[in-house]
């Protein structure tokens, strides 16, 4: 485990974070010691397009206007 001072996380962040990258820890110290420690997440999968593609269906009356007195509801009449 890496360990540095505030001043130098603060100047050297972007190096530290491509430590953690790597697999490194990182520890942030003060005076007594460290207080914080920089760890790795793991990285979130792209998202694919067509993912729910062919299980899902809407029907055609979806697209079919709302009667007189639901529209009146959405305006608040």
């Amino acid at each position: 485990m890496v360990v540095v001072n505030v001043h130098q996380a603060k100047t050297r962040l972007s190096r530290l974070l491509a430590q953690v990258e790597s697999g490194e820890d990182v520890a942030i110290a003060r005076r007594v010691g460290p207080v914080a420690r920089l760890l790795g997440c793991k990285r979130r999968n792209k998202r694919q397009a067509d993912l729910l593609k062919g299980k899902l269906s809407v029907p055609d009356r979806f697209f079919d206007p709302l009667p007189e007195d639901e529209l009146a509801a959405w305006d608040g009449r």
